[in-house]
């Protein structure tokens, strides 16, 4: 093998490496923001049921014991 065949096959192989390597990190962080995406909207909709079930307790006209009594009968 001549010497600038092989120079040419190194520097072929680092930069085919490269952008290998490049390519998997860009998969692996399209990944992840696509899971980041669906954590933030399970805890957006968790966040909105939890305003809900606040409202309900903290209403004036809603009195837990009575339904407590009410169920127990």
């Amino acid at each position: 093998m001549d010497l600038y065949t092989m120079v040419v096959v190194i520097v072929a192989i680092s930069v085919t490496a490269g952008i290998v390597d490049k390519y998997l990190k860009t998969r692996q962080k399209e990944a992840n923001v696509s899971v980041d995406e669906g954590v933030y909207t399970e805890l957006e909709q968790l966040s909105e049921r939890i305003e809900v079930l606040e409202k309900i307790v903290t209403d004036s006209r809603y009195d837990l014991s009575k339904e407590i009594d009410r169920l127990e009968r």
